[in-house]
């Protein structure tokens, strides 16, 4: 008779379901099942809260296909304008992961400031709000592994870290297996090097790494998620059309073309294919965007479909997605065209935002310009006499530079459509002496070039209405001899005078003021408030595209008076942006002035700009600059002078007594704008 234990048979089938726990293969990593299952978007995260809807973003259907490991690539690439919700395909797979194949995950932004925001605002409320997710992630230092920059499951099985690329040590902290690189297009070289390197030497260990560089293009050349693009793939969305059923990706050229500016919320694309001819219709977009498994057309179409094994890139943008019209994206383009800008987009970086943000394009930049000689013969031609103020320039302001035995002043107005005009251009030396003077050394800590630049400030110019108009704002370099210009600086108010400094970013914002800076005491400098950074590097683009155009009635054009010396349109064309590479590899993008050349000229302008920029011409509308040239440009009610005596610029210390001389041969820059300026 056999005797049977039910406690061993008991403990028997609760070993074979354990080995069978320890033996079955991981249930499948599908980031879009998983997304409908269990994402769901509040208010505080998108614009459009509830589940998370394929319908909505049927796009990111195959890229989130991409990130999983049954796809063999293991780096996926996502360059793509804003408002067309990426973020949500970065969320997925940073949630995802930790859900369904838990492991260390890397997410880096460009700098930590931007990491501890993310972490914030979309992370923790996506942890709370992600049920399967919640019970996993402490929400408290005290509950586990906890900070701001760094989120541990409570079992330990995986963690997600947030860095930032400009901190080459939070960089060297972990061995991700997954990560995502957000923003890439705004990385900047940290103290280590390439930052982008740093971070894909963190995964290379696994071989099933995935990587996700995800980001709204910049600047080209020297764009990271441009770069990235062309080196992956190259997939677009082909949708079929309406008409024809012919498949095509949606083209910028295939609407620009037929935008009517009276009617822009009838902006369609032409279909390419031949013999069609018909409109695709923003009211045809959901459904020529569904792809083939839920029931469409619609499919991603790689141009280099043998890279898909290593590396899937896919190019995004507006028209694609729900988050935006194409009206909005026509009416984008219209202001653009126009120079002006609607109520919602007044403060939109022109031409590079629309680049940018809505068609998710890098931005050509412009390291070369025109000859100088052609600058200089347009100005001789079409240009407006030098020291008065032409008409439709309605803002003044002064750049200045200094230097170790001078500084040199450009005066430039600004106006609609983008417009600008240089207007006055001088120097203040050694020989500048005020009456009563002394010999001095044309330091901007000599008495005298402290009253000129007093004077200066005082100046008024002729307009070619009979007016006589001062400066706006004064807007001076102090990153040399700080101490001494602020010496002068601080005489008068912030609404006349600035300090700025270039930083050579890319990506910073055009005129931002510098933080609270101490000196070597620790106490917090007097001329913080006055002192603004200057991206000296997004301006001087904007200013050779500028110098390109032809047509003086074109968004942009840069106008030039005649009467300026051959050295003025050598100096303002003379620095080239150009690629250079380090001993270690690092490749950066930087401008570069040619030896033998000199730059006060660019930089001046550049510094007259950071002044407007701060009085918000970039924000004015067009009915507001009509308004202005309203106020401004009208004949003065006193009785009229003499021609010659109206245009006459009032003098900087007496009336000058010796006329403009010719131009001797071999006088430098300096003495000739000083004679030029009698």
């Amino acid at each position: 008779m056999t005797f049977h234990d039910p406690h061993l048979a008991k403990a028997e089938v609760s070993l074979y379901r354990v080995l069978r726990d320890v033996f079955a293969p991981p249930p499948p990593v599908d980031y879009l099942q998983w997304a409908k299952r269990n994402i769901v978007f509040s208010e505080r995260i998108t614009s459009r809260p509830g589940p998370y809807s394929e319908e909505t973003f049927p796009f990111f259907s195959e890229i989130l296909t991409a990130l999983g490991p049954d796809d063999p690539c293991q780096i996926v690439t996502l360059m793509k304008s804003a408002q067309v919700g990426g973020t949500v395909a970065a969320n997925i797979f940073t949630l995802g992961t930790m859900s369904m194949d838990p492991c260390d995950l890397l997410y880096v932004h460009p700098t930590d400031s931007n990491a501890i925001k993310w972490s914030n605002q979309k992370l923790v409320p996506l942890l709370k709000e992600t049920t399967c997710l919640a019970p996993l992630f402490p929400l408290t230092s005290r509950e586990g592994s906890n900070s701001k920059l760094y989120k541990e499951r409570k079992d330990g099985r995986g963690a997600i870290s947030a860095a930032g690329a400009n901190s080459p040590s939070n960089l060297s902290m972990v061995s991700p297996k997954r990560q995502v690189q957000d923003d890439l297009a705004k990385w900047e070289n940290n103290q280590a090097g390439d930052p982008e390197a740093q971070a894909d030497s963190r995964s290379k260990a696994f071989l099933g790494r995935k990587v996700l560089k995800i980001s709204t293009p910049l600047v080209s050349p020297g764009c990271r998620i441009t770069a990235n693009y062309e080196a992956g793939s190259q997939e677009k969305y082909h949708v079929p059309c309406p008409h024809c059923g012919h498949l095509q990706p949606l083209e910028w050229e295939a609407m620009r073309d037929h935008i009517d500016p009276a009617h822009p919320e009838k902006a369609a694309f032409l279909c390419v294919a031949e013999g069609c001819g018909g409109f695709i219709e923003e009211h045809h977009r959901a459904e020529i965007c569904r792809p083939v498994h839920l029931g469409g057309r619609a499919k991603w179409v790689a141009k280099y479909p043998e890279r898909k094994r290593h590396h899937r890139s896919f190019f995004l943008w507006v028209p694609y997605s729900p988050l935006e019209s194409w009206e909005a994206l026509a009416r984008a383009y219209l202001n653009v065209r126009a120079g002006g800008s609607d109520e919602q987009k007044r403060n939109q970086e022109a031409e590079q935002v629309f680049w940018n943000d809505w068609l998710g394009l890098a931005y050509e930049a412009t390291g070369e310009t025109l000859p100088w000689e052609d600058l200089r013969d347009r100005a001789e031609l079409i240009g407006h006499r030098r020291g008065v103020i032409p008409k439709g320039a309605l803002t003044l302001t002064i750049g200045v530079d200094v230097q170790g035995d001078r500084v040199e002043w450009q005066l430039v107005g600004w106006g609609a459509r983008r417009q600008r005009w240089t207007i006055d251009y001088g120097v203040f030396d050694a020989q500048t002496v005020p009456p009563g003077g002394k010999p001095h050394s044309g330091h901007i800590s000599e008495p005298e070039i402290r009253t000129a630049l007093d004077s200066l400030l005082k100046r008024q110019w002729p307009d070619t209405f009979g007016n006589r108009r001062a400066v706006d704002l004064l807007a001076i370099d102090g990153n040399a001899w700080t101490a001494d210009v602020w010496e002068w600086a601080k005489r008068h108010p912030l609404s006349r005078v600035i300090m700025t400094r270039g930083v050579p970013n890319e990506t910073a914002s055009l005129l931002a003021m510098v933080k609270k800076e101490r000196d070597s005491k620790g106490r917090v400098v007097k001329y913080s408030r006055k002192f603004f950074n200057l991206a000296v590097s997004i301006l001087k683009m904007g200013l050779y595209r500028g110098l390109k155009k032809q047509d003086p009635d074109e968004v942009g054009f840069v106008h030039l008076p005649k009467g300026l010396p051959d050295d003025f349109f050598r100096q303002l064309v003379s620095e080239r942006r150009l690629q250079e590479k380090s001993r270690s590899g690092i490749v950066s993008w930087r401008w570069v002035l040619p030896d033998g050349l000199r730059n006060e000229v660019l930089d001046t302008m550049n510094i007259a700009e950071g002044a407007a920029i701060r009085i918000g011409v970039r924000q004015r509308t067009e009915e507001e600059w009509e308004a202005l040239a309203a106020m401004i440009e009208v004949a003065p009610a006193d009785a009229q002078l003499d021609l010659e005596e109206m245009l006459a610029p009032l003098p900087l210390f007496a009336e000058p007594a010796e006329p403009v001389t010719p131009k001797p041969a071999g006088l430098s820059m300096a003495d000739l704008m000083k004679q030029l300026n009698r």
